[in-house]
């Protein structure tokens, strides 16, 4: 979603500003804009609509400098991207330059308010009517944290500020108000950063605040102070160190941090099985869950909840969990789950997962089950995000920063943590013999490799067959039992960022209406592994074939039969079966990575899609 940097301190905002909103790229946008507080105490502007290479170009026709500085890329929910509609927002007097993320649902009630007294707006947008309310307040003889806080006590609806004013030089007041966005305060020497994530900020500092619901801080270059929006009350606030490497947001040999991502899997599953699983006597240790083993034994039902990739993964780990653990497992959407009312025991858990720690449905569906008193786990890549922090119990992906839109790393890992949860609840729960857990144990210390030899078979074949397929315009991807999840993910990967239609479809249910769509201009992947069910896929593909079909088939290596059924067919190495899913995933990735390619599309940033989506 929308991306906010800002800089108080001695340097020139400007330039550190830009770098931040190039590092937030990959949470897509449509416009860009920043403001600084000059030497002689004016506010000046720039806005540009599409790329930040435009923003670029209109500073350096235009420059500026100052200091403190707020930065922006947005992503429309009110308002076309037009350069009026770009963030920063202002008053008509500059006396209050704000950048905003998130929605104000009571935008219009707002609006009309203070155009019946006289405010002319400048924009579509429903950011612009904070600025006004800030601006009202301020006349209204009240100093600028006062004013900011009876504005945004105001708005209704999830949303993350950070405001500048030249009554108050050498500060940025940031708030956060509900789920919509992170709001991160980075701690420098003799000055301070504020982001709406952490890959912005990590150059200048890995010492960091993060803002929770109804919580803001007056930043200055000597100090930051934390208080509670609704009372105004002070408080000392956490400091989190981060460990990511600044370094690993960098492409580096790759030609896009997707590729760059994918071939990152050996080792973020390296590091997310670091420190957890015993490879000597197969003990699986979850220290951030805190379940006893009593706990264990009551535990119920699982509720997994989860958007996009990470709902895939979710359908993944109901195999894993319900097959090794013997725990029910319920799979929502995020978006979905609250909606329905859904029927919680108090001893049922409530498991989030999500990249970013971040996704506004994934947050709210934490916050049913907490109204409803029920645990909560989450299963999250960055540190000290929202889901993170407010779940009872929290597995880390350990999978570094994930800059791509189209999810990848941070989808294996987070099956690998499925595996490990149900490792580890089966454990408590009495269900593994020391041979059970030896046997797991072994399977996951191979599969780093496993991944890293899937890679290496695999790249130069999916590169070749993007090449004979990019023309297509639909596919159809079709597994059975835990991978048709990897058929859903391996459809949605080609449409996220080749916008080609395709469909994950459970084979068994193809000629329940699917099949009529099979002729010759419809390609078919086919997940085939040597599997329980490996005679029922093979079945499949040929019933494609029998239509005139093309069928690229993704198998174990050595399998001949599939050879001859299949026009093509990608050799992947065999694993254990629950283990299976995480090497016939990555064909999927590269060959959808090489047909948008070949096809010139913005990889990284593809159309209309964000890394984290903050607002409903």
């Amino acid at each position: 979603m929308c991306g906010i940097v800002g800089y108080v301190g001695p340097r020139d905002a400007v330039p550190i500003i830009l770098e931040g909103l190039h590092r937030l790229e990959y949470r897509g946008y449509d416009s860009a804009g920043l403001a600084v507080l000059t030497r002689n105490g004016q506010v000046e502007i720039r806005r540009e609509v599409g790329k930040l290479s435009n923003l670029d170009g209109l500073i350096a026709a235009e420059p500026l400098t100052g200091s403190p500085g707020i930065g922006h890329t947005r992503w429309a929910t009110h308002g076309k991207p037009t350069r009026y509609n770009a963030h920063p927002h202002t008053d008509p007097e500059r006396d209050v330059v704000i950048v905003h993320n998130g929605i104000v649902e009571n935008f219009l009630e707002l609006r009309e308010e203070l155009a019946a007294e006289g405010i002319r707006f400048a924009s579509d947008t429903d950011t612009e009517v904070i600025a006004h309310l800030i601006d009202r307040y301020l006349h209204a003889g009240n100093d600028l944290v006062t004013a900011v806080r009876h504005a945004l006590q105001r708005l209704e609806g999830a949303s993350a500020v950070v405001v500048m004013s030249r009554h108050m030089p050498d500060t940025l007041i940031a708030a956060r108000l509900g789920n919509a966005g992170g709001v991160v305060i980075g701690l420098g020497e003799g000055e301070n950063f504020v982001a709406s994530d952490i890959p912005a900020i990590l150059p200048y500092t890995r010492r960091m605040i993060f803002l929770e619901n109804r919580q803001a801080a007056v930043v200055e270059p000597e100090r930051v102070r934390c208080f509670h929006l609704d009372t105004g009350v002070p408080f000392q606030p956490t400091v989190h160190t981060i460990p990511w490497d600044p370094l690993a947001a960098a492409k580096g040999e790759y030609k896009h941090f997707m590729q760059k991502e994918i071939f990152e899997q050996p080792q973020a599953i390296t590091d997310t099985l670091r420190g957890r699983i015993n490879f000597t006597t197969g003990e699986v240790t979850l220290e951030g869950l805190h379940l006893s083993p009593a706990e264990a034994r009551a535990l119920t039902r699982i509720h997994a909840v989860a958007c996009g990739t990470s709902y895939y993964a979710a359908l993944v780990g109901k195999y894993l969990l319900e097959r090794i653990a013997r725990v029910p497992v319920e799979v929502d959407y995020g978006s979905e789950f609250r909606y329905r009312d859904p029927i919680l025991a108090e001893t049922d858990v409530v498991l989030a997962i999500s990249q970013s720690g971040e996704t506004v449905d994934t947050l709210a569906a934490l916050e049913e089950a907490r109204r409803k008193q029920v645990r909560t786990w989450a299963i999250v890549n960055v540190v000290g995000s929202q889901a993170a922090r407010v779940s009872d119990g929290v597995i880390y992906m350990q999978a570094g920063p994930e800059i791509g839109v189209a999810s990848t790393k941070a989808f294996t890992a987070s099956v690998v943590d499925e595996y490990l949860l149900a490792l580890y609840i089966a454990q408590q729960r009495g269900l593994l013999t020391r041979q059970d857990a030896l046997t797991h144990a072994r399977a996951l210390a191979l599969l780093p490799k496993l991944v890293g030899d899937t890679l290496a078979a695999v790249d130069s074949i999916t590169r070749e067959l993007a090449t004979k397929y990019y023309r297509a315009r639909n596919f159809l991807y079709l597994g059975r039992g835990i991978h048709y999840p990897i058929a859903l993910e391996g459809a949605l990967k080609l449409k996220e960022i080749s916008y080609i239609h395709a469909e994950g479809y459970p084979a068994g249910e193809m000629k329940h209406g699917p099949i009529a769509l099979i002729d010759e201009d419809m390609p078919v992947v086919a997940l085939v592994p040597q599997d329980h069910v490996y005679d029922k896929m093979v079945s499949q593909v040929e019933q494609v074939k029998a239509r005139d079909g093309r069928v690229i088939a993704i198998a174990n290596v050595g399998d001949e039969l599939i050879a001859q059924k299949a026009d093509d067919v990608i050799y992947i190495p065999k694993a254990p079966p629950l283990l299976q899913p995480v090497l016939s995933v990555i064909p999927c990735q590269l060959f959808a990575y090489y047909v948008a390619v070949r096809l010139g599309n913005d990889v990284d940033q593809p159309r209309n899609l964000a890394k984290s989506v903050t607002v409903e």
